[in-house]
């Protein structure tokens, strides 16, 4: 969030972080937020979004929100469009280190690793819906019908 607090102005974007905890507060929120004009949400990976993400996905919809994923998955189930890790070359890196560890390396002594591939997946029937085009099917990673 810091990181994009920091971009956001020189961006011309105003940020509008939405704290939620359970499926009423998403709900106020998002239709809340729905009611500015030039909206779209950045949804960001914590307990709430995972447990209620397609409550999200539909709230999105719904109240016509573009809005950005953190995982391919959320695309599959209509969301608008995702930009994050490659999942399965983490589990690909995880294999990595516990073959290390297997080996018999320290865990505490392997360095920390942050993804290395990042994954941009859409869903253009949602595009459509909500009227807007994205210009960038042909350097998606993935296209979701």
């Amino acid at each position: 969030m810091a990181a994009m607090q920091g971009v956001a102005p020189g961006l011309g974007v105003e940020l509008s972080p939405l704290g939620v905890r359970d499926a009423p507060e998403i709900e106020r929120a998002i239709a809340a937020f729905a009611q500015r004009p030039n909206g779209g949400m950045i949804l960001i990976p914590t307990a709430p979004t995972f447990i209620h993400r397609q409550l999200i996905i539909d709230l999105a919809a719904r109240h016509r929100l573009p809005t950005i994923y953190p995982y391919r998955y959320f695309v599959a189930a209509g969301g608008l469009i995702c930009y994050g890790p490659d999942e399965i070359e983490q589990y690909r890196q995880a294999a990595g280190y516990v073959d290390r560890i297997l080996k018999g390396e320290k865990p505490a002594d392997l360095p920390i690793q942050a993804p290395t591939k990042y994954d941009l997946v859409i869903n253009p029937k949602v595009a459509r819906a909500l009227g807007i085009e994205v210009p960038l099917f042909a350097i998606a990673d993935e296209v979701i019908e």
